[in-house]
């Protein structure tokens, strides 16, 4: 086989492991144990660790899930950087004989991984891009949920309009635009004889918080000492042109929104719409007399509305999104104005302790997650709640 195993970049912030890491172990775990029983084949979960004096990780990535760790230790791989990142991990996977010490059921006949998983974060985003542009495959981006099955496909581009039948594909789903509906990628290879092309690995990157993370009983070392898991060293080889970048300081910018330590979350969606500028004002002042954080729904971080800058600038961010494709959140008390209840939006609040939500539609699914229901327009019950707290504050 040319393809094979599944292959996870453990990912951690100078030792200090993500969580995104351990869902995503977990994730693979569980899907790589239901192919090898669905195609009787024995193929293997392969985390792949960069960095420096971080040998401890390897053994937390077996805990997690991972039968193997390839592990690539230098100075120059403390921080991540793209340039350096991309070289090592592309020359890892292709690298048939280290593989093969990660995992001896790999072919003599293996060229690439047949798929690869990365955090949807600022480190995964940036890596996975150009590391798939020089396996010269596909990537699906924020991603979160994943299947492995076989699917007939006809296609007029992919297959010469054939129904053709495609074994072992990764189904990637992310939530569309109006987070009410599922997008399914499939990164599929060419059958169409007249421009066939093989593309491996399938690869995406995956939203942090989505999946949960298995705990094994912390007994890697045993497993690695009895031959049960592997830790194979990868010795990375820099030229003059690779260290050209080099990180002379390094700061880390927090999350100044903080949306995951307030006890109160005023969120807004598509509701907005009649006034967006008045409302975003208003909605402003509620969250202010509350000492609430603000969020949003998906689709206000397309910006769909005309808003000043200002409030463009501050608001309507990918920062402020929660859901399946932004923060998961569980304050003490959520207030939905607007808002739906797509599933996907729903997936990132429904751990609140009470969730009071304002909308005019009788049948909106968020009523089923409400606490308290409000229906009406945010133009009329918003301005009677300010008051109603302004003068409770008088008083």
């Amino acid at each position: 086989m040319k393809y094979q195993h599944m292959f996870v970049l453990f990912e951690h912030d100078d030792g200090n492991a993500l969580n995104v890491s351990y869902e995503m172990l977990g994730e693979a775990r569980r899907l790589m144990d239901g192919f090898n029983r669905k195609y009787a084949l024995n193929e293997k979960v392969i985390a792949i660790l960069l960095g420096h004096n971080v040998r401890e990780l390897a053994y937390k990535a077996i805990d997690a899930g991972a039968d193997a760790v390839i592990l690539a230790e230098h100075e120059e791989l403390r921080y991540p950087r793209v340039n350096l990142y991309t070289k090592v991990i592309c020359s890892m996977v292709r690298d048939r004989m280290i593989v093969k010490q990660a995992a001896e059921t790999t072919s003599d006949e293996y060229v690439k991984p047949r798929y690869m998983l990365f955090g949807a974060d600022s480190i995964g985003r940036h890596i996975s891009a150009t590391v798939l542009a020089e396996l010269e495959s596909g990537l699906a981006s924020d991603v979160n949920k994943l299947v492995i099955d076989d699917v007939m496909i006809t296609h007029q581009y992919k297959t010469n309009g054939k129904p053709e039948l495609y074994k072992h594909v990764l189904f990637m789903y992310r939530p569309d635009f109006s987070g009410f509906l599922w997008t399914q990628i499939l990164c599929l290879d060419n059958k169409n004889p007249t421009i066939a092309r093989e593309y491996s690995p399938q690869a995406c990157s995956v939203i942090p918080g989505v999946f949960e993370p298995i705990r094994y009983d912390g007994d890697a070392r045993k497993r690695v000492e009895e031959g049960y898991a592997r830790i194979v060293e990868y010795k990375p080889e820099f030229s003059s042109d690779d260290l050209k970048y080099r990180i002379v300081s390094r700061q880390i910018i927090r999350d100044e929104i903080g949306l995951e330590d307030s006890r109160v979350v005023v969120a807004f969606g598509r509701g907005i719409k009649d006034d967006p500028e008045g409302n975003v004002r208003m909605i402003e002042e509620f969250a202010s007399l509350l000492n609430a954080k603000v969020a949003i729904s998906l689709p206000l971080s397309k910006q769909p509305f005309s808003v000043s800058s200002a409030l463009k600038e501050k608001y309507f961010i990918p920062a402020r999104v929660v859901g399946s494709s932004g923060k998961k959140i569980a304050p003490k008390l959520y207030i939905a104005i607007g808002i739906s209840g797509a599933m996907h939006h729903l997936a990132g609040m429904k751990e609140s302790d009470m969730v009071i939500a304002i909308n005019p539609d009788p049948d909106a699914p968020i009523k089923d997650e409400s606490d308290i229901f409000i229906q009406g327009r945010l133009e009329d019950v918003l301005p009677i709640l300010i008051e109603s707290i302004k003068g409770s504050e008088r008083g």
